[in-house]
């Protein structure tokens, strides 16, 4: 680049609905918190962004990572995530050119204001589930 030139600015990175204002006015689902008991042998989830105990506003990254145990990889195809409301929305189409066997990442997941409740169900390789449920609290822009 030369005196007085400036390189092009990339384009910024055009954020997704992950969940519609309709959707997120829709009247909260009863069974938010799942009974989990007993050991599960299923593959693990982490929450790794947004963090469910602080607010960000949206557009904001989703990043989960899926933990795999006794060294069976988990299967993307079997991912289903939900978002738990009174009527549940299935959201598993919208986030599946974010999904790898790894993990969910979505670089700008645009979501309303509120404390939303996600479930993701998935299985691994020899067919063992796991359910896990996602907090995210998205703070006014």
């Amino acid at each position: 680049v030369g005196a007085g030139e400036t390189l092009p600015c990339p384009p910024p990175a055009l954020a997704e609905t992950l969940i519609t204002e309709a959707e997120a006015s829709l009247p909260p689902s009863p069974d938010v918190a799942m009974n989990t008991r007993g050991l599960s042998r299923g593959p693990g989830v982490e929450q790794v962004s947004p963090n469910p105990d602080k607010g960000v506003p949206s557009p904001l990254p989703l990043k989960v990572k899926f933990i795999p145990r006794n060294n069976v990889a988990i299967d993307p195809a079997s991912v289903k995530v939900t978002y738990i409301k009174s009527k549940n929305v299935d959201l598993t189409v919208r986030i599946k050119k974010h999904l790898t066997a790894n993990g969910i990442d979505m670089a700008n997941a645009e979501i309303p204001p509120g404390t939303h409740h996600l479930r993701i169900n998935l299985k691994d390789g020899q067919g063992r589930t796991s359910t896990a449920t996602l907090k995210l609290v998205v703070a006014p822009k």
